[in-house]
């Protein structure tokens, strides 16, 4: 996979396909290949004419890991999606978020809303304003030596999800621990650009999908039947209502 490098930090990326441009941005502890290629994502957004730039995360994947909490927050890594879409050259993009890239893309968007045409955030609803509990049972989590010995259940959630996905754990506890740098409600109502709120129905960590699209002015709500916040990502409905967002929807 491709990489570019800034500031002596590494950035692994994906680009496939031709036509109008969507970044993609992946969740905690997850990767391009497991948020965006293995769901089917990356073949669906290319079969449909498009250009799609899927990013790892700092600390994820095959990007530079850090075990600094100072390292990692939404802002710093929306710079680096950012800086991705500098080194590609690409002046204007779509841009697709899921849980933690949900949020990581509301700041570029807030940040840089002339590179940003429209935005969904999925897996995150008013939990980008109110948060969505406390980092330390998940860090704690990672770094037990035993899955056994994690008796909170979110926090055994995310370390199997990490054993799984072949994650760094130490890494990504100093990412779960990082500055949590509020969105407030009036943050995310100068979000003008349009926007796509997709969560599902059974997700108990993202929160109200409907608060947070009531603060913008120009955001629709997707409910994902069913799902919980693991597997609403590749669910069918999710697919078919981001495709008929950017195709039905002007920038």
């Amino acid at each position: 996979m491709p990489q570019f490098e800034f500031d002596g930090v590494r950035i692994a990326y994906l680009d496939e396909g031709q036509g109008d441009p969507i970044l993609l941005i992946h969740g905690f502890a997850s990767n391009k290949q497991v948020n965006w290629e293995y769901p089917g994502w990356v073949k669906l957004l290319v079969e449909d004419g498009r250009r799609v730039i899927a990013i790892d995360n700092r600390g994820h994947g095959e990007s530079q890991k850090f075990y600094d909490p100072a390292a990692y927050g939404a802002p710093i890594m929306a710079e680096d999606a950012r800086r991705l879409l500098d080194h590609l050259e690409i002046e204007r993009t779509d841009v697709m978020g899921y849980s933690m890239g949900a949020r990581i893309s509301a700041f570029l968007t807030l940040n840089h809303p002339n590179r940003v045409k429209r935005a969904i955030f999925s897996g995150l609803g008013y939990g980008m304003v109110a948060g969505v509990g406390d980092p330390e049972p998940i860090a704690s989590a990672l770094e037990t030596d035993r899955i056994q010995d994690v008796a909170d259940r979110t926090g055994r959630a995310f370390r199997a999800f990490a054993e799984q996905t072949g994650s760094d754990r130490r890494a990504l506890a100093a990412c779960m621990r990082s500055s949590r740098q509020k969105i407030s409600e009036e943050d995310v109502s100068r979000i003008e650009r349009p926007v796509l709120v997709a969560v599902g129905t059974k997700d108990d960590i993202a929160g109200s999908p409907k608060k947070l699209a009531a603060l913008m002015p120009h955001a629709d709500v997707l409910d994902i039947p069913g799902r919980d916040h693991m597997v609403a990502v590749g669910d069918k409905v999710h697919k078919q209502g981001v495709l008929a967002f950017l195709n039905n929807v002007e920038a």
